[in-house]
């Protein structure tokens, strides 16, 4: 069985620079699809019934930028990402090893994504590399209301975890180092520094600008490096990778990851609920805790199209069962485990510091708030 949980494809800025005169012009030309990267498919919820609404997607739509797309919309550079990488995916599950039938099965394939825009398109481009034609009618690519998501850190569903990130994210451009190159880079790029700038919105800005060939802003070129390392300097500061912080993130993806890993090796659990391969389309957001609750955070930030796999093997002779573990396509050894091919229960320990069940997250996420953050 395989999990893959991948961050979508290149796209806008979720927000501009404040200034107009630092801003590039993003083109709707950008937004024509690939005719290879076509892929019929419908959204439903998790139980089959009608798509959710997306007040994010809302949200989005409501900033435009200059040039004329919307905010966080997938462009044909990220389309052309996900169809790579689902390219990828094919050759190792289909061709190189007959894992996987070579046209979509949904007896064999769950996908589900975050119900954004950019990350349903992301989806469909992977499937098409994955799948190239679908067997008959369009796939369904399930999701979730947004008050229950788990495939990204919910905010609104979590309020211990909103407090303490707030209060966090105002004391991290504070810190020093961080705040004597964030004073460095608003000089350099004409900011008054009272502007609401932070580290976070400036690699956003930089990194959606230079997969696209876009970067037009000496400072942002220049700065490039510590940029990225400083934005993730202060995801760091914010999480500090606290347990309970972990926890609340991403906590419920890896039960609901966890949950496939113990369905697939139980041997009462009905043959045709569990799948071979399940696809979760998420964000940076998403992958960031995941990698500092597996010990394999690379300290930089997940880039477009960035895939992590979990692949669970069982011995021909023993029946003992391992997890091999993936980041962008190099094999990883999770904390606690004795070498990249990790036994089932030693990789679940180390899932089980962080995983929460969905009665212990709301427990968690509607204890009062200690006060000092």
């Amino acid at each position: 069985m395989v999990q893959v949980v991948f961050r979508h494809g290149a796209r806008s800025p979720l927000k501009s620079l404040p200034q107009k005169e630092q801003q590039v012009e993003w083109n709707p030309r950008l937004l024509e699809v690939p005719p290879q990267t076509q892929f019929d498919y419908i959204v439903t919820d998790l139980t089959g019934g009608p798509k959710p609404h997306s007040p994010l997607e809302s949200q989005y739509r409501k900033t435009v930028l200059k040039g004329g797309m919307f905010a966080g919309q997938l462009t044909n550079v990220g389309m052309w990402q996900m169809f790579a990488l689902g390219e990828r995916l094919r050759k190792n599950y289909v061709e190189d090893v007959t894992f996987l039938s070579p046209t979509f099965n949904p007896q064999e394939v769950f996908v589900r994504s975050t119900n954004i825009y950019r990350n349903l398109e992301s989806t469909r481009c992977l499937l098409a590399g994955f799948f190239r034609h679908p067997k008959e009618g369009p796939i369904i690519i399930h999701t979730d209301e947004a008050s229950s998501e788990v495939l990204y850190p919910n905010f609104q569903n979590c309020c211990s975890l909103r407090e303490r990130i707030r209060g966090r994210k105002q004391a991290a451009s504070l810190q020093p180092g961080i705040s004597e190159d964030l004073k460095k880079v608003k000089e350099g790029l004409g900011m008054a520094s009272s502007e609401e700038v932070d580290f976070i919105l400036l690699f956003d800005n930089m990194a959606a600008e230079q997969v696209h060939g876009l970067l037009s802003c000496p400072t942002l070129k220049r700065f490039t490096q510590m940029i990225e390392q400083r934005a993730v300097d202060t995801v760091l500061y914010m999480h500090s990778e606290d347990r309970e912080n972990l926890q609340m993130m991403v906590g419920p993806f890896l039960h609901l990851l966890q949950s496939n890993l113990l369905s697939a090796v139980d041997p009462t659990f009905p043959a045709g609920k569990t799948r071979k391969l399940y696809l979760y389309s998420a964000h940076d957001v998403t992958l960031m805790p995941l990698l500092m609750a597996l010990g394999i955070f690379d300290h930089k930030w997940p880039p477009f199209a960035v895939d992590l796999t979990l692949e669970l093997y069982q011995h021909q002779e023993s029946k003992e069962w391992f997890v091999q573990l993936y980041y962008h396509g190099e094999e990883q050894v999770p904390r606690g485990c004795p070498d990249r091919l990790c036994p089932l229960d030693q990789f679940l320990n180390t899932m089980s510091v962080y995983a929460l069940n969905p009665e212990k997250y709301h427990m968690l996420c509607s204890r009062a708030q200690e006060t000092g953050l």
